[in-house]
């Protein structure tokens, strides 16, 4: 049995308290983080692929099903107001399509043809970095994708919380955080799904910083899509250049950028 799937050790949670409940929760979730580590050196290896193939001009995929496929999909949106890259650089792809971020779509992880052909809209190509997302380690749509990419020649790796599995079999780089049993037997939308968000953080923010999309601690590249990231660009410019709000609110409107600002004072 695979452990994600393994009774959980607490029992009759209909009869607990709402404390207790929590409590419970929390000390699961405190076991996640000391299982990421375990996995380092594979997130290491998998970040140095995506370096790699982004400098060549190639881009980031993820593929997944359910919670792990709405995972990808806020990694990839959360890259370009972070980090300044276009939209098309990291991309999640749901199985079932846009509509499955909101509304389970029946029987669509099982379609081990689908990924690759949604893939085909992006024109994907050898450059390019597949990363199937599964928390089981078995959804033939993910497993489908890997399969079709390796064979075309792309990077392809996963984050899967089980060992030993047909989705890590299939992937160069696998990522294997091997949570164990849910709070609610087999909800991996819990303890599994926040290894996989911790996991897909390294990986998006380790990649763009190797590739220089910080300045020391600092997310230069933003995008200025609100009044708080506005304050928090002048912010950066009052830190790193020793002016005034005034100032750096000037400079930061002439130049659109913290990086642009900083470039055009230095």
């Amino acid at each position: 049995m695979m452990s994600t799937e393994s009774p959980s050790e607490y029992t009759a949670l209909e009869t607990r308290s709402t404390a207790d409940l929590l409590a419970g929760m929390n000390q699961l979730d405190h076991t996640v983080p000391d299982t990421v580590a375990k996995a380092l050196p594979q997130i290491e290896r998998l970040v140095e692929a995506v370096v790699a193939r982004m400098e060549a001009g190639g881009r980031l995929f993820y593929i997944g099903a359910g919670t792990s496929g709405r995972l990808g999909v806020v990694d990839a949106s959360e890259c370009p107001p972070t980090f300044g890259v276009p939209a098309s650089l990291v991309v999640g792809i749901m199985a079932g399509g846009d509509t499955a971020i909101r509304q389970a779509v029946e029987g669509a992880e099982d379609d081990a043809e689908q990924a690759w052909l949604d893939l085909q809209a992006y024109d994907i190509n050898a450059k390019d970095v597949l990363v199937g997302i599964a928390a089981s380690g078995r959804t033939p749509y993910v497993i489908g994708g890997l399969n079709k990419a390796r064979a075309a020649g792309l990077a392809t790796g996963c984050v899967v919380c089980n060992a030993g599995s047909a989705v890590a079999a299939a992937a160069e780089f696998p990522v294997e955080v091997v949570t164990g049993p849910e709070f609610i037997t087999g909800s991996t939308r819990l303890k599994a799904g926040t290894a996989q968000k911790l996991v897909l953080n390294m990986l998006t923010t380790a990649t763009f910083i190797r590739l220089g999309r910080v300045k020391g601690n600092k997310m230069v590249d933003m995008q200025l899509s609100n009044e708080k990231l506005v304050h928090r660009g002048e912010k950066m410019l009052m830190d790193e250049l020793g002016i005034a709000e005034a100032e750096a609110a000037a400079l930061l409107k002439q130049h659109g950028s913290v990086r642009a600002a900083l470039h055009a004072r230095s």
